[in-house]
């Protein structure tokens, strides 16, 4: 019985993720089914560069502005939680949801003029995007802790860091995971206008095939970033699920 409820939590990242695999080894010989998108072309397979090239360049954006802002948004929530810091909660708060008030493409805008093209302006503005889910998420997630389990683990003479590594964050980690798992898996999307300002990566089609009416490339883009999405939020609700299996095990 056991074996039967685990099974299913595998299914969908392994489902999406031999789907994404086949994708992107499989487009060069796909061209009859694109064929049928754009009969008119000349070309309907983007043939610029490799997918695979793309798709690791895609993750490398994504992983890099996702690693700092993941890192900037629980240390800025823990500070804020301590009690040295609570005096700047709603400062914090309203920097996070600043990041999000501006369009992406805004940002790369006045970003570009500044940093210069290429890769460093597109990942500004993911970590400035996906800053407020997990700046919020790292605030709820910790406030949420019951006061009477930290004035337990007080007595028990342990320190706050102590406090905070044992108990308050373990017990906070599903929520703050929740945060991770929005911010990644929009900016998964988000990181294709890269592509606008020559950061070459899935946008790459997209962009080539708005800007020549081929269809065929825009389809070949959008179908990888969302093969690439469903897999990265799978993994994530699959991690979900065994937090909370873990803290909810008496």
């Amino acid at each position: 019985m056991q074996s039967r409820q685990q099974a299913p939590m595998w299914l969908w990242p392994l489902l999406w993720g031999t789907l994404l695999l086949i994708s992107v080894m499989g487009m060069p010989y796909a061209e009859a089914l694109f064929r049928w998108i754009e009969p008119n072309a000349r070309q309907v397979i983007y043939a610029r560069a490799e997918f695979y090239v793309l798709l690791g360049r895609h993750l490398l954006v994504v992983g890099v502005a996702a690693a700092v802002t993941i890192l900037v948004g629980v240390l800025a929530g823990i500070a804020v939680t301590r009690e040295r810091g609570r005096d700047f909660l709603p400062l914090v708060a309203q920097l996070a949801s600043l990041g999000q008030t501006f369009p992406p493409v805004a940002v790369l805008a006045l970003a570009v003029p500044v940093l210069g093209f290429g890769t460093l302006p597109i990942m500004v503005a993911l970590m400035l995007y996906g800053l407020l889910p997990i700046v919020r998420n790292t605030l709820t997630g910790l406030q949420e802790v019951d006061n009477e389990i930290k004035t337990a683990a007080h007595a028990m003479g342990m320190t706050p860091t102590q406090t905070l590594r044992q108990v308050e964050l373990p017990l906070a980690a599903p929520v703050i995971l929740a945060g991770i798992r929005t911010s990644v898996t929009i900016n998964i999307a988000t990181a294709a206008l890269g592509a606008t300002v020559g950061a070459s990566n899935l946008g790459d089609p997209i962009i080539a095939g708005i800007v020549n009416g081929n269809m065929a490339y825009v389809v070949q883009g959008a179908l990888t970033i969302a093969l690439l999405a469903l897999t990265v939020d799978s993994l994530f609700e699959l991690l979900q699920r065994k937090l909370r299996s873990r803290f909810s095990t008496p």
